[in-house]
């Protein structure tokens, strides 16, 4: 089941997410397009709108991920007191309904189990 959460923190700011408020080491623009909780496993989806992704390519945003697991979704979800085993960072160069394909999108995720107060990459 899926259920959204954090309404306060995150659902009502998601549209004054900014560029600028989301600082990345690549230095390119973000802005949180949804986030999704999933129960079993315990899941947080946190999926980014990201226009240049495409032009820039894996490699240039890899380090992307962790920055806005431990920097981002992390303290959201223990700011609204949040326990998940698993936090999805996806990024997407233009907006695309979750679940669906969109050939000639780029779309990249990564996932990271929470442990010790961080955010560990699982490898799959």
């Amino acid at each position: 089941m899926i259920r959204p959460f954090l309404s306060a923190l995150l659902f009502a700011a998601a549209p004054a997410v900014a560029a600028q408020d989301l600082a990345v080491p690549s230095g390119q623009p973000l802005q949180l397009m949804e986030l999704r909780l999933e129960e079993a496993p315990a899941l947080a989806r946190f999926r980014f709108l990201a226009p240049e992704l495409g032009a820039r390519g894996f490699a240039a945003v890899a380090d992307d991920f962790r920055a806005l697991c431990d920097g981002y979704a992390r303290p959201a979800l223990a700011a609204e007191g949040r326990a998940v085993d698993r936090v999805v960072i996806s990024l997407s160069e233009q907006e695309v309904p979750f679940g669906e394909t969109a050939p000639g999108v780029a779309q990249f995720f990564e996932v990271f189990r929470l442990s010790d107060g961080s955010c560990i990459w699982e490898y799959f």
